[in-house]
C-alpha cells in the first residue's frame, strides 16, 4: 500500500472509530457489532505500526470510552481505568502468553507455574466506586478512563452495592466492576416502555447504560439494575497479594462477584475453561461477550504495568458472534436516508443467544448474488451485538431451490431511477426529496438521539404523523403544537403525551452548531465530520456563505473546504451538493427560523489564536500530525493547502508549491525553528 493510499484508509477508519465510540459510549446506542469495531481498530493499529508518522498523541486507537457527558459533574480516577485488549482464539492466546514470558524473562519452569483468573466479561458498564472512610463517597463511569461522569445518586439505588464497608478495608480505595440488567428484568423493562408508548432498548447493555446514566435517580430506582465486582483502582494500603484473594476479599466486604470465575493453575487450562464457560452462555441470566484472563500475582501485575490503553498482565477472549439456521422467507428494499437501496432478508423467527431473530440485512446488490441466497432458501445467521443481524451464508439442502432475487433498476418507493455512482456498491434512488422514503428516513434520523435527540417521537411516531401531513421536513416539527387537538385525539397519545412531546420539542429550540448539522442528515457528514467542520467555521451563518460561495470551483471557498484536515475531496463535494439543491436550502431556512444555533467553542487561546497555519515539506524535529496537534492545541486552524486567508506557512525540508504560492500571495514564512520557538517547544 502506497503512503497515500494508507492515509486515506486511515483516516476513514478513524472517522468510523471516532462515531462508533460517541454512539456506544455517549449515546448508548451502538451501530456496529464487536467484531465489525475490532477488525476496524486492528486494520487502524496496522497502519499505524506500518507508518508511525500518522500516529497523533491523542489517536482515537489509544483512547479508552469517551469525554463525559455535559449533563452529568466530572469524576478524577485516582488510578486510571484502562480497557483490555482482545483475543479471538488460541492462537492469539498463546501470542499474549508469550508477550507476558519476554517482559519477565521467565525461565520455563517458572512460566509453567503461573496462574491466571477467568471470569465472565459481562456486557454493561464499567463502574468506579471510591470509600473514603469505608464510606461510598463517589460513584463514576469509566468516561475517558481518567476522568468519569459522577453518577453517585444513581448508584445508590442498586442493592448490591454495599454503602459501608468493614473494619479491615482500607482508608480509602476504589473498587470497579460492571453494572448490568438481567435478562429477565430487561424485558420486563421493555415491555413497560412499551406499554407506555417509549422507545424500547436494544438490548440489556443499552438498558443498564440509558438506566444508570438518568439525570433522575428516581427513573433509576425504578429499572432494576445489578453490579459485579471484578477489579481495584487506587487503594490506600494493601488488599490481597493475589487478584483471586483480592475477589474473595470482595466478597467478603458484601460485594457481588461472578460466581463462575475459575482459578486456573497453568496457563494451559485457560482455553478449556473458556469454551466451558462459553458452552453455558446462551443459559446464564445476562449478556457475556467473552471471557477476561488475568495473571493471578498482583506483584508480577505490578512488574508488567500498561501498554498504550490496556495492561500487559489481562486479555478479554472474545466469543465467535452467535449462529443458528432459519429459513429466508423474503427479501425487501428498503430505502434510507440518503436514497441506499438496502435488501433485508424477511426470515421465519428463531432465538439466536436470547433474542428473537425475524431479520437480517443483506448489504447490497453484490452480497446477495456472492452468497447467492433466494427466497425459500435455507440460511445460517449470526447475531454478533447490537446491529440487525446478518446471513452468513446458505444451507446446502436436497430440495429444488427458488428463482433468483432480482435486484430492482428504480425505487420501490417513488419509482425513480436507482444509480451506483463509481466505485460504490450501492444503488441509490435518484428522487431526492421527492421521495417518500428518503423524506421519512431523514425525519427519523433528525430526531435521533445522537441528532436532536427529541424524546417521545420515534419511527412510528414520524410514520403516524408523516401520514396524517402533520410534518413534511424538519421545520413542521417545531410547529406540532398548532396541531393539539388533533394528535391528543389519536390512539395513544392523550394530553399528557402531547404536552410532554411539546416540551421535548421545545428543549430543542436551542441547539449546539455541530449537533444541528449532523442532525441534517447529509451524506458522508457523520458525528465527527459535523464537529470538524463546525470548529472551522464556528456559527451556522459563516458555514452558510462558506457553502454559497463554495459552489465556484476554483473559489478560495472550495479550496478552503476540501482543505479542512480531516475533510476530504468527497466529503466537501456532498457538502456543495447539498447547497446548491434548492428544496435544501428552503428545508434549511425554514428550519433555521425556529431554532437557536449556538456556536462551536472558541479555540483555546494561544500564541496562534484566530490564525490559518498551513504545514509544508518535511519537519525534522516531530511529525506533521503531531505539529498540527500541536498548533490546533495553540488556537490555530489548521489547513492543507495555501489560500488568501492563510496566515502562516511553517516550511520544513524540501518544501516546494505552497511555498511558491506563499511567497506569491504575500504570505508569512517560517522555518521549523522559528515555528518551534513562538509554538513554546
Amino acid at each position: 500500500m502506497t503512503p497515500e493510499k494508507a492515509r486515506e484508509e486511515y483516516a476513514r477508519l478513524e472517522q468510523q472509530l471516532e462515531e462508533w465510540n460517541h454512539a456506544y459510549y455517549q449515546e448508548d446506542a451502538p451501530v456496529v457489532d464487536d467484531a465489525t469495531y475490532d477488525t476496524a481498530r486492528r486494520r487502524a493499529l496496522e497502519i499505524e505500526a506500518a507508518y508511525p508518522e500518522f500516529c497523533k498523541p491523542d489517536r482515537v486507537t489509544q483512547r479508552v470510552g469517551a469525554p463525559v457527558s455535559s449533563g452529568f459533574r466530572k469524576s478524577e480516577h485516582r488510578v486510571p481505568m484502562l480497557s483490555l485488549d482482545n483475543v479471538f482464539n488460541l492462537a492469539e492466546f498463546e501470542q499474549f502468553l508469550e508477550r507476558i514470558n519476554r517482559f519477565l524473562g521467565l525461565s520455563e519452569e517458572d512460566f509453567r507455574g503461573l496462574q491466571f483468573v477467568a471470569e465472565p466479561k459481562i456486557d454493561g458498564l464499567s463502574i468506579n466506586l471510591t470509600y473514603v472512610n469505608r464510606q461510598l463517597t463517589i460513584g463514576a463511569t469509566r468516561g475517558d478512563g481518567t476522568v468519569g461522569e459522577n453518577v453517585t445518586e444513581n448508584i445508590r439505588t442498586i442493592d448490591q452495592i454495599p454503602t459501608t464497608l468493614p473494619d479491615d478495608a482500607p482508608d480509602e480505595i476504589e473498587i470497579r466492576g460492571e453494572v448490568f440488567m438481567r435478562k429477565d428484568d430487561f424485558l420486563a423493562l421493555n415491555e413497560a416502555m412499551q406499554a407506555a408508548a417509549q422507545r424500547p432498548f436494544a438490548n440489556p447493555r443499552n438498558a443498564a447504560a440509558g438506566s444508570l446514566r438518568q439525570l433522575d435517580s428516581k427513573v433509576t430506582r425504578e429499572r432494576s439494575l445489578s453490579f459485579f465486582a471484578y477489579a481495584q483502582g487506587f487503594a490506600s494500603s494493601p488488599v490481597a497479594a493475589t487478584h483471586w484473594d483480592y475477589l474473595e476479599k470482595l466478597q467478603k466486604w458484601g460485594f457481588d462477584v461472578n460466581p463462575l470465575r475459575m482459578r486456573l493453575s497453568h496457563p494451559s487450562d485457560v482455553a478449556a475453561e473458556v469454551d466451558q464457560i462459553g458452552q453455558a452462555r446462551a443459559t446464564l441470566p445476562y449478556d457475556i461477550d467473552g471471557v477476561v484472563i488475568k495473571l493471578d500475582d498482583l506483584t508480577l501485575q505490578n512488574r508488567l504495568g500498561f501498554v498504550g490503553r490496556a495492561p500487559r498482565w489481562a486479555t478479554a477472549w472474545k466469543f465467535p458472534a452467535e449462529q443458528a439456521v432459519t429459513r429466508l422467507n423474503t427479501i425487501e428494499i428498503q430505502v434510507g436516508r440518503t436514497g441506499a437501496l438496502t435488501p433485508t432478508a424477511h426470515l421465519a423467527p428463531v432465538n439466536v443467544g436470547g433474542v428473537i431473530v425475524s431479520r437480517a440485512t443483506l448489504h447490497n446488490e453484490q452480497e446477495i448474488e456472492r452468497k447467492d441466497v433466494r427466497p425459500g432458501d435455507l440460511v445460517r445467521i449470526e447475531r454478533a451485538g447490537d446491529v440487525i443481524p446478518k446471513i452468513v451464508a446458505r444451507v446446502e439442502e436436497d430440495r429444488a431451490r427458488g428463482e433468483k432475487f432480482v435486484f430492482p433498476t428504480h425505487c420501490p418507493v417513488c419509482g425513480a431511477l436507482a444509480e451506483r455512482a463509481e466505485g460504490e456498491a450501492v444503488l441509490r434512488c435518484t428522487g431526492g426529496l421527492t421521495c417518500r422514503a428518503q423524506i421519512i428516513e431523514r425525519l427519523i434520523h433528525f430526531v435521533s438521539r445522537t441528532a436532536m435527540d427529541i424524546e417521545g417521537l420515534g419511527t412510528r411516531s414520524i410514520h403516524e404523523l408523516f401520514e396524517l401531513g402533520l410534518i413534511e421536513k424538519p421545520g413542521d416539527i417545531f410547529r406540532l403544537a398548532q396541531h393539539r387537538d388533533q394528535i391528543v385525539a389519536l390512539e395513544g397519545w392523550g394530553d399528557l403525551s402531547a404536552d410532554n412531546l411539546f416540551r421535548a420539542i421545545d428543549a430543542r429550540r436551542v441547539i449546539p452548531f455541530a449537533r444541528f448539522m449532523y442532525a441534517l442528515g447529509i451524506r458522508r457528514i457523520g458525528v465527527r465530520n459535523a464537529q470538524l467542520i463546525a470548529r472551522h467555521y464556528r456559527d451556522y451563518e459563516t458555514w452558510r456563505q462558506a457553502m454559497k460561495e463554495a459552489a465556484i470551483i476554483g473559489s478560495d471557498a472550495r479550496l478552503a473546504l476540501g482543505s479542512i484536515v480531516g475533510i476530504g475531496t468527497a466529503i466537501a463535494l456532498e457538502l456543495v451538493n447539498f447547497f446548491t439543491e434548492p428544496r435544501n436550502l428552503e428545508t434549511i431556512e425554514d428550519l433555521r427560523a425556529q431554532l437557536d444555533i449556538t456556536p462551536a467553542a472558541e479555540k483555546q487561546e494561544g500564541p496562534f489564536s484566530g490564525k490559518t497555519i498551513v504545514f509544508t515539506g518535511t519537519l525534522t524535529t516531530l511529525t506533521r500530525p503531531e505539529a498540527k496537534a500541536i498548533a490546533e492545541r495553540l488556537g490555530a486552524q489548521v489547513s492543507d493547502s495555501v489560500s488568501s486567508k492563510t496566515h502562516l506557512v511553517v516550511t520544513g525540508e524540501k518544501a516546494g508549491s505552497k511555498a511558491k504560492k506563499a511567497q506569491e500571495l504575500g504570505i508569512e514564512q517560517i522555518d521549523e525553528v522559528e515555528w518551534r520557538r513562538r509554538a513554546g517547544l
